[in-house]
């Protein structure tokens, strides 16, 4: 889904908001059906569906031999309840035919009694590298009634041994080529392809990045390829399957080698940091096979060639120029004259270990055009361009002109007041220029250069001894981003909480790319405290799997030997100590392995890196000073004044929630003597913590800001006795500010989680719900478009950073009430809970789970409340019905006492709570 259908859903849900602002009076859900007429000959499932291997769907270069296999499961008829998988029958074969036949000449399970339908791992015969696979699935239900064969689905396996490379070697250009920091070059290699050609199979890394084609035709619409990594530790590869591409007789391969986060240098233009892993080169092998039989292999070797790239200086920060007059056409097909190109330099590559798709980020795809809203010429030969929202662009083109004419294009987030380009440490630093070739209207699109602007300066230049100037014929700004499925939608009748969700939104998706970056034109770091701090807010937008697992894998590869784990992953650059160790970034290592086991269930997340997690809980207690962690960044945010929380009680609260988290997880992982040793640990650490920062006559932490105390309870810190005095001077401190949020980055998630927990999200509310004083609504009021790094949207930070987006979670854990339940990890069983808060009237949310997808939506009039819930296939759920006593609750107009599928729990407060299995259900209650 992207941003658009995200559109056209919020429109249908503003809708129902219209109708009841109107005075409509039936707030009922559709009229539910007669569900115990209900008689199933056949299976109550649907064909299993959203199948996938390794969380990813029909996936190219799986490069381990036994991938994992999963699937979700729905319902034919949406009046059944209670639905559930009791057995499952997988068939794997070497050939669709043969599954279409009933055979699995590579796996049959046969039937399975089993409800999992995640991380089944694949224990078939072995498996070869570059082989095709394909698979599908079936599932018997509850009452032992098998649906019918999902569709099939398959894998591409990688190399999945480093001999599989089979000689292989990197290549790259000789200095004649490659002599400069920002240059780039081409590699081509003609080749024969025999008659009967079956399948053919291409796996291949460029570094720092490469865009490759077959007879002229592009691979893949993806960008910057490969995902960044710890080059010296991790290069990863792509695969493709390429049978389409290549012609019986003569080819040829051709690859643009470009720079990257590989190659990055200072100087001139914009660059944040500055590193060189070695020379730009590539490493290729293609696999062929034919029908007699036969097999054949394309590598790169010493006999490719290389030549002068169009591409005349490339930087990740500092922009792209292309050089139309130097196209060589045809460059990459076979017959073209290379008598003049260059013999490559054979490399050594960077030393990381090659790795494909598991090790890897989702693709980086385009997605929306965004045409220019206005424009105007600020000056003779420049003008500027509006696209009407900040987010990550490539910018594409059409110009016409002279040769030798060019256009040189400034992105930038701001104008000043005067309209021109807002220019500081990095708006207006990075530009990109291209020359025209002169052969009328000349379109080109940015290959290697993405970054965050709202806005393009173009400059239009004429040749050398002209004055006639390039047209610009067209601009736009295509959107990129990597490719995570959505998961979750949320819309309500506070129409600025839809803005401030669409706000936060684009700030998330302009920084998802191979890291989550911090923001999309400055830094384009991995900072890992945003990744764990809004790691709930993420996960409930978007599968976040694939780009989590990634960053896992990252943090392995750059924890020391001590078990810092570094302040970003990879490490592209080394920052001083109080940066590089800061506790509030390093415990990620901890806490983004705790909740991708949290939200999957996947047990071999905490097994696989708890080496890393312990590692670093004990860096953490070797730094420490009689319990009190070394001092971290504290809640940090620029640009804001507020109490100032003491930056050694926020470290010490992440060292306990660091030691404690590895106590649940070793006890999970069976190793009880583990687990009581670091519970030992982190009860010793909550007792100097309580002794150290805890005022027992005022009860408040630290100085009693909004951050200390917030932590403090969430961490589950404060003795319970306490809890209530705590949170009530929480609550006084922000009605006293009069609605104030003081807190940072770090701060902010507990303060939300805080109040909410507290059953005072009518505070929550309130602070947000305004627009006079800096938070969401302020900055909106200046003029955002994508989330800002500050509060007050300060000029000079960067006007797109997810990092204070912690309103997510929220919006979605407590207005919609859609949470995890602690003791079933994985969404096999789950909570709804709705916040029904101040004038709020309606509230819609769904989250596709890893078991299928959840819907919580409620709507009020008065003290009449309506609730829909949809509770998918194989799981159960708690539901809290806002009520003034379960008699007051019926389900389908029946009392909820004879609602088919649903137990009566009993009351908590003001929720009645029921039990329920799979199904669709409707509520209406009085509340208090």
């Amino acid at each position: 889904m992207n941003l658009n259908t995200h559109t056209l859903f919020l429109a249908a849900s503003f809708g129902c908001i219209t109708a009841l602002l109107s005075g409509e009076k039936d707030i009922s859900f559709t009229k539910p059906p007669v569900v115990e007429t209900v008689e199933i000959k056949s299976s109550s499932l649907k064909s299993p569906d959203y199948l996938q291997c390794e969380a990813r769907t029909n996936p190219r270069g799986i490069d381990i031999a036994r991938p994992s296999l999963s699937w979700n499961l729905s319902i034919l008829n949406s009046s059944v309840r209670g639905a559930s998988q009791s057995a499952y029958e997988i068939l794997v074969a070497s050939t669709p035919q043969l599954l279409n036949d009933g055979k699995g000449d590579l796996w049959s399970t046969g039937k399975i009694a089993s409800d999992e339908m995640n991380k089944i791992v694949y224990a078939g015969k072995s498996l070869q590298s570059h082989q095709t696979v394909y698979w599908k699935v079936r599932a018997w239900d509850q009452d032992k009634k098998v649906s019918d064969w999902s569709p099939v689905n398959q894998w591409i396996t990688g190399l999945l041994k480093v001999e599989d490379w089979a000689g292989a070697k990197w290549i790259g250009a000789p200095s004649e080529l490659d002599s400069a920091v920002n240059s780039t070059f081409l590699l081509r290699k003609e080749f024969s392809v025999k008659p009967g050609l079956k399948r053919a199979i291409l796996s291949v890394c460029g570094l720092g990045q490469y865009e490759m084609t077959l007879n002229g035709k592009y691979l893949t619409e993806t960008l910057l390829n490969p995902g960044w990594t710890q080059y010296d530790k991790t290069c990863l590869y792509d695969t493709y399957d390429v049978t389409s591409l290549l012609n019986s007789g003569a080819n040829a391969a051709g690859l643009l080698i470009t720079n990257g986060m590989y190659r990055v240098k200072k100087g001139g233009r914009y660059a944040k940091i500055e590193n060189n892993f070695g020379r730009l080169q590539a490493i290729a092998k293609i696999t062929f096979e034919y029908t007699d039989g036969s097999t054949g292999t394309l590598i790169t070797d010493n006999q490719w060639k290389t030549g002068e790239s169009p591409m005349t200086w490339s930087s990740i920060y500092g922009g792209e120029d292309w050089d139309a007059r130097k196209v060589q056409h045809d460059w990459d097909k076979a017959g073209f004259n290379d008598s003049e190109w260059y013999p490559v330099v054979l490399q050594n590559g960077p030393g990381g270990v090659l790795k494909g798709i598991t090790h890897a980020a989702p693709p980086i795809r385009m997605f929306q055009v965004h045409k220019p809203v206005s424009s105007k010429e600020i000056k003779p030969r420049v003008t500027i361009y509006d696209l009407g929202q900040d987010a990550s662009y490539v910018s594409t083109f059409t110009v016409s002109g002279s040769k030798g004419s060019a256009i040189k294009i400034t992105p930038s987030e701001l104008l000043k007041p005067d309209g021109t380009l807002f220019t500081n440490n990095y708006n207006g630093k990075s530009y990109s220029v291209y020359t025209l070739a002169g052969t009328g209207k000349e379109s080109y699109t940015s290959k290697f250069f993405t970054t965050g602007c709202r806005y393009y300066q173009v400059e239009c230049i004429p040749a050398a001894g002209s004055t006639e100037l390039p047209k610009v014929e067209s601009i736009a700004g295509i959107v990129v981003h990597s490719d995570n499925p959505f998961a979750g939608e949320f819309s309500s009748s506070n129409e600025l909480f839809n803005r401030i969700n669409k706000m936060v939104r684009w700030a998330e998706l302009s920084n998802m790319k191979s890291v989550i970056s911090d923001c999309p034109h400055r830094e384009r770091l991995g900072w890992l405290e945003q990744s764990h701090l809004h790691g709930p807010s993420f996960r409930y937008n978007y599968d976040m799997r694939q780009l989590f697992g990634k960053i896992i894998h990252d943090m392995n590869d750059t924890k020391q030997a001590n078990g810092l784990v570094p302040c970003i992953a990879p490490e592209l650059t080394t920052f001083g100590p109080d940066w590089r160790e800061a506790i509030e970034w390093g415990s990620a290592g901890v806490l983004i392995p705790w909740q991708q086991y949290q939200w999957t269930g996947d047990l071999e997340v905490l097994r696989q890196n708890y080496p890393m997690m312990k590692g670093y809980v004990e860096y953490l207690t070797s730094k420490a000073n009689n319990g009190i962690a070394a001092v971290g960044k504290g809640d940090w945010s620029g640009r804001r004044t507020s109490p100032s929380t003491p930056k050694e009680l926020v470290s010490t609260a992440f060292y306990f929630h660091n030691a404690e988290v590895l106590a649940k997880s070793a006890k999970l992982l069976g190793n009880q003597e583990e687990a009581a040793k670091q519970q030992a640990l982190a009860q010793s650490i909550r007792q100097v913590f309580n002794k150290t920062f805890f005022n027992p006559k005022t009860k408040q932490y630290g100085t009693g800001s909004q951050c200390a105390n917030s932590m403090a309870l969430v961490m589950g810190l404060v003795e319970p006795a306490d809890r209530k005095a705590v949170l009530t001077n929480l609550v006084a401190d922000i009605e006293n500010r009069k609605y104030e949020n003081t807190t940072g980055e770090v701060g902010m998630r507990y303060l939300f989680e805080a109040l909410a927990d507290g059953g005072r999200s009518d505070v929550a509310y309130r602070m947000n719900n305004q627009s006079e004083k800096p938070g969401y609504g302020y900055q909106i009021k200046m003029g955002a478009t994508a989330l800002p790094e500050t509060w007050d949207a300060w000029r000079d930070n960067s006007q797109n950073q997810f990092m204070l987006g912690h309103i997510i979670q929220w919006f979605y854990h407590d207005l919609a009430g859609i949470q995890l339940d602690t003791g079933k990890p994985g969404y096999k069983s789950f909570i709804i809970r709705p916040h029904v808060v101040e004038d709020l009237t309606l509230v819609k949310a769904s989250y596709k789970s890893i078991k299928g997808n959840i819907v919580s939506e409620w709507k009020r009039i008065g003290k009449k409340f309506s609730m829909h819930v949809i509770v998918p296939p194989n799981t159960t759920a708690l539901i809290n019905i806002p009520a003034k006593a379960y008699s007051f609750v019926t389900e389908g107009g029946k009392p909820i006492t004879q609602a088919k599928g649903v137990k009566v729990k009993g009351m908590d407060s003001s929720y009645a709570i029921v039990q329920v299995g799979s199904g669709d259900y409707k509520f209406s209650s009085t509340m208090p």
